[in-house]
Formats: C-alpha cells, structure tokens, sequence
C-alpha cells in the first residue's frame, strides 16, 4: 500500500472515554490496521509523557511511531519501545521565547498571586502550567502576565481551561508556535510526508487549527454539537464527518478514524475489512 502517516487525537477521539458507546472490537481491528506495512502512526495529544504511556497501557494502544504530546510542545520519535525527544522541534519553537526555558519565565511570574506550579511531571522545557483557583478573575491575570511576557518579547500562547472533576483553573504557558498544526506540519516535513499522504483524526475545538488547514482530517462522529457547529460554519475543505456508515460501526472514536481513512483512501476498504 501506499505510504500513509496517521495522526490521531487521544481522548475521545482514539480513547472511548467520552458518553458515546464504542463499536464492539474497532479497537483491536485499528491496532491491526496501523501495524501494517506503509502505515506510521503519530498520537497528537495534550498528555504528557506518563500519562500517554498510561493511556497506552489502560487502553491496549497500538504504540506508535511517534508522539506529538504536552499540547504540541514536545515531539518523541519511539524506537523499539525507547521515547526519544526530537531537539530539532525544541530549536524549531525556542525562538517564540527567545531561547529562554521556563525557569526563567516562572521567575518572571513567581509574584503574581494564585498562581500556583503543577506538578513537575506536567512542566517541560517549552511548557510552563499552572493552577489557577476558580471564582477569581482569571482574564485580568493572564493579562498581566501577556504584558510581561511582551515586555520581555516572549511569544506565547496562553491555553486556559477548567479540570471539572477537581474543580480547578489550569493554565499552560507555550510557545506561540507549539501547536498541534505546526507539529505535525513539522513532522510531515522531516518525514517527507505530503498532504494526500497523511491524515488527521480529531473531536474537540483544540483540533480546530489542524481541521481548517489544507492536512486531510476526520471529526469523528461523537465530537460534541460546538464544534460540529464551528465546521459547518467554516466548510473546510479537507475535513470529513464521521458518520457510522462502515462495516455497521457507529463512526464514534476509532470506528470514526477508520471510515475518515476509507473516506480518503477508498482502496484501503477492502485491506480493512480483510482485517475483521
């Protein structure tokens, strides 16, 4: 088969830890299609090392080829079992914090109250994350520190959310080019992967960059309504919805990357259901 590189979301797009049901043996029927020859397979997630290994484990995974992981601000080539970072992506994105690591920026922000480090496992040398307590106004605070940022020319994105299980603000501090985009651009690039040659599978709006860019990509079919909405707005042209028409699945998770597949590669339809 022709050469293909796939790039996947983890949670609830590859992992079935969202409300929808997951179509009885897609997993083991993906493992068995990513293991074929010409097929490399990148997982692009918001984890971190750890807890992708855990994700792996828990959720009999196929280990992949690569990892783009931390939100985008890390890149590991996987070798036998053995996750090497990628020091030409660290080059790549350390120019957005003039060459500072985020040693110095904490130093930089150590003063500002409620902030409060993550733990070390969730910090890396392009990923700076914090707890934010709720109830406070957190627009104010990551707008003084967008200002000392910018007095000091650091580019960087400011990714806000909310743990709803916990309760708490996490706020991660990245280069302005750490995104999921940029890396698996950087990847296809390295790899001499081409646009009709590698496909994105994704659920959320933090997948949005890559959904709207010319990479071939695949919302699958339990993606929530505000991002369904955002899509169809916007028509891009190389995003396909899933919608559970093959081999009687539900187009949920991976059910969903496997009919995005056959979607842009219909001769693969006839190897897949061969694996069954």
């Amino acid at each position: 088969m022709n050469r293909l590189l796939l790039c996947t979301d983890l949670d609830r797009t590859l992992i079935p830890n969202g409300k929808q049901p997951e179509s009885p043996g897609v997993r083991a029927l993906f493992s068995r299609f990513v293991n074929r020859e010409g097929v490399k397979l990148a997982y692009v997630s918001g984890r971190h090392h750890a807890l992708i290994e855990q994700a792996i484990d828990d959720y009999q995974l196929p280990l992949p080829n690569f990892v783009i992981a931390d939100v985008g601000s890390t890149i590991y080539r996987i070798d036998r079992g053995a996750w090497q970072q990628w020091p030409a992506w660290n080059e790549e994105i350390s120019r957005d914090w003039q060459g500072m690591s985020t040693e110095p920026l904490h130093c930089l922000l150590a003063d500002i109250p409620l902030l409060q480090l993550q733990e070390q496992e969730k910090q890396n040398i392009h990923k700076l994350s914090y707890y934010l307590p709720l109830g406070h106004d957190q627009q104010a605070i990551i707008s003084d520190i967008e200002a000392r940022l910018k007095a000091k020319d650091v580019r960087a994105n400011l990714i806000w959310s909310v743990d709803e299980l916990r309760q708490i603000g996490l706020l991660d501090i990245l280069p302005a080019s750490a995104n999921k985009l940029h890396a698996i651009s950087f990847l296809m690039q390295h790899e001499g992967y081409n646009y009709k040659q590698t496909i994105f599978a994704g659920d959320s709006g933090n997948d949005l960059d890559v959904f709207l860019s010319p990479i071939q990509s695949v919302l699958v079919a339990n993606a929530d309504d505000e991002v369904r909405a955002t899509v169809r707005n916007a028509s891009p042209e190389n995003l396909y919805v899933a919608r559970g028409n093959f081999l009687n699945m539900n187009g949920c998770y991976s059910a969903g990357i496997l009919e995005g597949i056959v979607h842009y590669r219909p001769e693969l339809a006839p190897l897949i259901e061969g694996l069954l």
